[in-house]
């Protein structure tokens, strides 16, 4: 449970607007949450495109004077072309966005009120801009908490993941087509409130035109991406993110590469602060955060940095379901290297359905050629959590369209930390194939719960700078790290690797159905065994703390669903996400917000060039007498050659329609 919390040692002054001129004379727009002191004190800054005034205020409202109250200012900021900001968010993680932050970290330091330290935090694109930023090294910048983000702009965000196309992409670029359409808030603007929001629909298109022209590791995808050159990282890093969470990988990699001062949390959490939403169990995170902050902006010893490098949550024995609540079954557990001399690296091979420490006979091989509906139950890549179905499901089905390895019924409960690896030999029967592989938890009763999985574009076995087809019928090498994870395995159980070649509807399908061979006995898994350490049982956090929620109104409720149909006679499949977030009306200022978002996605089992995506959303604001809203629909086809990308955008003053725009484009396929 989280306990909101009224009384704080410092009385707490907010500032809405702020407002911050750049050096090309675009004003920035921000809110500020400061202690009430004589004293000095340092300020953390958050920027993201989420609209601060009517989009992230509920959980910016129960952190912000949180951390004021216990003397440390806040400032949320409104990215150029965002909120109430001016100029254009032309796209995501850019230069310009990167010196923006500079400027204005400067810009706060200087504040009368400063002691000159500033932190730097967020979530997801907050987390993104807080490494990004980081690289440059503002002087100002001490330390940043870098949460739900990715060090690798390409292989572990939104877009591409092993080399094959994300659905997610074309989802998120319709969010944001919307979110980039919105007006600022015409009781903070005035009257040019209009004028500014024609100026942004004028300019708005969808990023998939830019996203979906760059299917390689090309040098726009190295921008921003801080893998490149972990060691331009000074300050200090603090990495928070949850195994249920899509950017979970980040964290150890950090942990293993930064120079400088880091540590790292891992908890069961999805895509959400470890203080509020679901599932938990939550912790103190504000507590630990401020411990952080006062280390690295106030020069006081709060411990922090005795802490161990990387505490971990390791997920207990739990049957699968699509959500989780309210929480996870598990025990926290405590690392002070990483990668950990204490984890085994245990090797297993494939054999005829086994996994097996004995290498066996080699030269025999093993099939699979999965329809390209595989891969349903295995939930959504950007699930986040709450009451929304996008979990994984029993996994039975799903092994039963993969090629299967089983270990025996293990002799003693087994923890494993950190990542599998894979080193396969195998053959094709196309030149385009992608790979699959889930790693799951067989319970005595049949049950598979997925633990963690890994994709590869076969094309991109060498590079994802410069993809190759596959040699068709001759043998290859294939290595494959599956995404880090940590479960508890109980004695009886076993462990099952399951390979596929289709992952839909999180990867876009290859144009041809494949059969992959596996050449057994030259084949095998490494897997991370971890002995428990002493140091586990002093892993301990505080009660989750917010302070008091933004006053509010809920006038509809919201609701999720996840809806799967199967015809029989057709073959084909269609899922359909909704999620109807409600409509609810924020009393301290007036503002009234709804939005909704419905994906659905089909295929033909037997024909990958039938899958077919279309996203939709829709987000609605009433601020004092205007009513403003916006809705996008983005559609995804492709034939052998091509990528069909459809877009379409309306905005509406009052229910009547203002703005239009659409676009189609044919986008051809690099390999995805």
């Amino acid at each position: 449970m989280t306990r909101v919390v009224d009384s704080f040692p410092f009385e707490v002054d907010c500032l809405d607007p702020g407002f911050i001129t750049l050096s090309d004379g675009i004003r920035i727009v921000y809110t500020l949450w400061r202690p009430v002191t004589d004293r000095k004190v340092p300020v953390v800054v958050e920027m993201v495109p989420y609209r601060r005034r009517d989009g992230t205020v509920a959980r910016d409202m129960e952190m912000a004077p949180w951390y004021a109250g216990h003397g440390i200012a806040y400032a949320r900021i409104d990215i150029r072309g965002s909120g109430d900001s001016e100029g254009d968010l032309a796209d995501e993680y850019t230069q310009r966005e990167q010196q923006d932050a500079c400027e204005i970290i400067a810009a706060l330091a200087a504040e009368p009120w400063c002691n000159g330290n500033v932190g730097m935090t967020g979530i997801s694109w907050g987390g993104f801009n807080s490494l990004q930023v980081a690289v440059r090294r503002p002087p100002a910048l001490k330390a940043i908490i870098t949460l739900c983000a990715s060090d690798d702009r390409y292989a572990d965000d939104i877009h591409y993941m092993g080399g094959a196309l994300l659905t997610e992409q074309e989802m998120w670029s319709n969010f944001m087509l919307v979110k980039k359409a919105m007006p600022p808030d015409p009781q903070i603007i005035g009257e040019a409130w209009r004028r500014l929001w024609q100026q942004r629909l004028e300019s708005t298109r969808s990023l998939s035109e830019i996203w979906l022209r760059h299917q390689r590791r090309d040098d726009y995808w190295k921008q921003g991406s801080v893998c490149e050159d972990f060691s331009a990282i000074q300050c200090a890093v603090m990495a928070v993110c949850g195994w249920e969470d899509s950017y979970s990988n980040f964290v150890p990699r950090l942990l293993e590469h930064l120079p400088g001062p880091k540590l790292g949390i891992m908890g069961p959490w999805s895509h959400s602060y470890p203080c509020r939403g679901a599932p938990g169990p939550l912790i103190g995170y504000l507590q630990e955060a401020l411990r952080w902050w006062r280390h690295w902006l106030c020069g006081e010893d709060t411990g922090i940095m005795d802490e161990p490098l990387y505490r971990v949550w390791i997920t207990g024995e739990e049957r699968p379901k699509p959500y989780y609540l309210p929480g996870h079954a598990g025990t926290w557990a405590a690392e002070e290297q990483w990668p950990s001399p204490r984890i085994e690296r245990r090797v297993l091979h494939l054999q005829d359905g086994r996994l097996s420490s004995d290498p066996g006979i080699s030269g025999a091989t093993q099939s699979v050629r999965s329809p390209a509906n595989a891969g349903r139950d295995c939930g959504r890549w950007g699930g986040y959590g709450g009451s929304c179905p996008d979990m994984a499901i029993d996994q039975r089905r799903e092994d039963g369209l993969a090629l299967c390895f089983d270990t025996e019924p293990l002799d003693q409960d087994t923890t494993l930390l950190g990542a599998v690896e894979l080193d396969l030999l195998v053959t094709v029967d196309q030149p385009h194939v992608n790979l699959a592989a889930r790693l799951c938890d067989v319970y005595p009763d049949g049950t598979s719960a997925l633990m963690t999985y890994g994709v590869l574009n076969l094309s991109h076995r060498e590079s994802h700078d410069h993809p190759a087809p596959c040699p068709v019928g001759e043998p290859f090498r294939v290595r494959l790290k599956l995404n880090d994870f940590a479960r508890l395995v109980p004695k009886g159980h076993r462990i099952r690797l399951a390979i596929a070649n289709q992952h839909w509807p999180i990867l876009w399908p290859q144009p041809h159905l494949s059969t992959l061979n596996v050449v057994l006995g030259e084949s095998r898994a490494v897997l991370p065994i971890r002995p428990s350490s002493p140091r586990d049982r002093e892993v301990r956090f505080e009660e989750a703390q917010i302070a008091p929620p933004v006053p509010s109104t809920v006038l509809e409720p919201g609701h999720d669903s996840r809806v799967v149909v199967d015809d029989v006679g057709s073959g084909n499949q269609t899922i359909t996400l909704t999620s109807d977030h409600g409509r609810t009306r924020y009393e301290d200022r007036g503002i009234t917000v709804s939005s909704s978002n419905r994906d659905v996605m089909s295929i033909c089992a037997d024909d990958p060039l039938s899958a077919k995506l279309v996203t939709e959303y829709r987000w609605a604001v009433a601020s004092g007498d205007a009513d403003m809203e916006a809705s996008a629909r983005t559609e995804l086809t492709a034939d052998e050659t091509h990528f069909s990308l459809s877009w379409l955008l309306e905005a509406r003053e009052r229910g009547r329609l203002v703005h239009s725009a659409s676009a189609t484009q044919r986008i051809r396929r690099d390999f995805a």
